[in-house]
């Protein structure tokens, strides 16, 4: 496996729709927004102002196999940020929309912006032929709260081209999360 470069990250965006919008130039801090866009091997992807936030109560229950949205509070945010109560996490969706290729896998990770102020973005690999918005679980573990901001940068993506083509892509094993539209839930 090789690491794709920004020039055939751009190349595979404009030809193919891997990323929309795609973001030409990484922003860099000159303007005070956390980076987003293409990187030197990589692509820092924005949040959108959407999120489902941790309703406060105790006894609340999360089961994976019984996942409900009702134990979270709806927020379309329009001042282009959120805070996250202490000990708590929010669920919301990249503003970029995916198409990844069948010869590429993607690593996530969050951005050492927010990892020094102790938040925890955690999204898993994005796999062959899988499409949608990313669906993005940000965790404050910390017993202070921290502000995240909308349409800019939260997390590194980096992409891996393989030599050989996968026998069984994403879309091949008909994914319970392909083509995601909103925020996901797990299924």
């Amino acid at each position: 496996m090789t690491i794709l470069s920004d020039l055939e990250i751009k190349k595979l965006s404009l030809e193919k729709d891997m990323i929309y919008p795609f973001e030409d130039t990484r922003l860099n801090n000159v303007s005070g927004e956390i980076s987003f866009g293409v990187s030197s091997y990589g692509y820092d992807m924005r949040i959108s102002n959407e999120f489902y936030i941790m309703k406060e109560n105790k006894n609340i229950l999360i089961d994976p196999k019984n996942f409900s949205l009702e134990k979270f509070k709806k927020v379309d945010d329009k001042n282009n940020f959120i805070i996250i109560p202490p000990k708590s996490y929010v669920l919301t969706k990249s503003l970029e929309y995916f198409k990844i290729p069948r010869d590429i896998l993607v690593v996530v990770f969050g951005k050492s912006t927010y990892a020094r102020c102790g938040l925890i973005v955690n999204v898993t690999p994005l796999e062959p032929e899988w499409e949608g918005y990313v669906t993005i679980s940000i965790v404050n573990p910390l017993s202070y709260r921290i502000k995240i901001y909308c349409n800019e940068g939260i997390a590194q993506l980096i992409f891996f081209k393989s030599e050989k083509m996968c026998k069984i892509s994403y879309k091949n094993k008909k994914g319970k999360y392909q083509s995601q539209k909103t925020i996901t839930p797990p299924k």
